[in-house]
């Protein structure tokens, strides 16, 4: 099946590597040849871990790098897909900006799936002329190592698309796992009030980073204390979903804590920025908690 992925950034590159190491001819796209050339260099860094690992062979790493292409032009890279996974931003505006393109673009018979991790199936389909082969198909961080995708129906989409897209995700070795289609879906309904909870709880002084994360860990066997998971995931994504289910729910128990949006307003992200709640420096594991909240 010929794939098309939509974002060369950390959630692109891995669905590309995913699929392309399962024998897909996929084209990587995105606006700028800088992050296309970004996005390769963590994929060969992948394998290379993998190869390391003894999990593939020096021809499984040379197979799966030859069937990605890259391309900066939509239109281009969407002419031959069977199906197309958008993997931009998590935001609303852009994203439906870009179904409109993919609509305009893509083959007739293309299903036009999103790795959006909260907001509506519905109304990104509703954008398009082929509502009915719009579905969500949601992979978790780091895509290479971590099994779920949830599949999100949107209320359009058929039993058709559905299953394509179930039997699609297994076939790469992931387990996929049917949902309707209400902000947040599943994952992130039950997760993000976790993350914003464990915030609210520093932002009280009820706790330090250090002692939540240990709670949870040590308490409730979470492999991740939240707050590192905060990290991970970046806190501007968090508070991007926080705010659509806050939106979508109207429920004051999914509205952000201030403490988060202060920290993505002074550029405090988490991995991606060099601090959040703890602080990250290039080639060390330690876990280090930000001067910002003591030691």
């Amino acid at each position: 099946m010929n794939i098309s992925v939509i974002g060369a950034g950390q959630m692109g590159n891995g669905i590309a590597h995913v699929f392309a190491q399962s024998g897909h001819p996929v084209t990587l796209i995105d606006i700028a040849q800088a992050s296309l050339d970004k996005g390769l260099a963590t994929i060969v860094k992948n394998l290379d871990r993998q190869l390391a690992k003894g999990t593939i062979t020096e021809d499984q790493k040379a197979a799966t790098l030859k069937n990605i292409a890259t391309s900066t032009e939509l239109a281009a890279g969407v002419k031959a897909a069977e199906i197309v996974v958008e993997a931009a931003t998590e935001n609303v505006d852009l994203k439906l900006r870009i179904f409109k393109d993919l609509d305009a673009h893509a083959p007739a018979g293309c299903i036009l799936a999103t790795n959006t991790s909260s907001i509506s199936i519905t109304r990104i389909a509703a954008v398009t002329k082929r509502p009915q082969q719009v579905i969500g198909m949601h992979f978790m961080n780091p895509v290479p190592v971590m099994k779920l995708v949830e599949v999100i129906r949107g209320y359009d989409t058929t039993d058709a698309v559905t299953k394509t897209v179930v039997d699609l995700s297994t076939a790469i070795g992931k387990v996929p796992v049917t949902v309707n289609d209400y902000a947040g879906f599943i994952a992130n309904r039950i997760l993000m009030p976790m993350i914003n909870e464990s915030i609210e709880a520093l932002f009280q002084g009820v706790g330090g980073v250090a002692e939540i994360d240990a709670i949870m860990k040590l308490g409730m066997a979470h492999p991740m204390g939240p707050l590192q998971l905060a990290d991970f995931i970046g806190l501007d994504t968090c508070l991007a979903i926080l705010r659509v289910l806050h939106e979508g729910f109207g429920n004051p128990k999914y509205a952000p804590c201030p403490l988060l949006v202060q920290m993505v307003t002074a550029g405090k992200l988490g991995v991606k920025s060099g601090e959040g709640f703890y602080v990250y420096s290039p080639g060390s594991k330690e876990l280090v908690v930000s001067p910002a909240f003591g030691k």
